[in-house]
């Protein structure tokens, strides 16, 4: 793989901006009708939220993800997929890559909507 260009400057108040959290999935349900989405409910330890991710085809099974951590931008719009509200993102490194996509996940396992950053 070649790694892309990187990216014009931003400011650090920009990254700021950004709330990444750590979320375990709880669940991952198949989106009726997509052939790329999935619902994962994620524990933020002091609410639940539906992130839907387009991995069907990435993964054989994508419930191996459930009781996995990972990292997800939680303030992002709430924007509606395949007639579901989607309430943030999942971080997915390698997609836009063009690689098979690894979970962004913590090295140890730490409490449930610990802030990135």
């Amino acid at each position: 793989m070649q790694p892309a260009p990187i990216k014009p400057t931003v400011t650090l108040d920009a990254v700021n901006q950004l709330d990444v959290r750590v979320g375990t999935i709880d669940a991952v349900n198949n989106v009726e009708g997509s052939e790329k989405l999935v619902a994962l409910t994620v524990n933020f330890g002091d609410h639940k939220r539906t992130i839907l991710a387009g991995m069907k085809r990435e993964r054989v099974n994508c419930k191996d993800l459930e009781h996995r951590q990972a990292l997800f931008i939680i303030n992002l719009e709430p924007r509606r997929m395949a007639g579901i509200l989607s309430e943030g993102m999942l971080f997915d490194i390698g997609y836009a890559d063009g690689i098979t996509p690894a979970l962004a996940i913590p090295e140890t396992h730490v409490p449930d909507g610990a802030r990135a950053g």
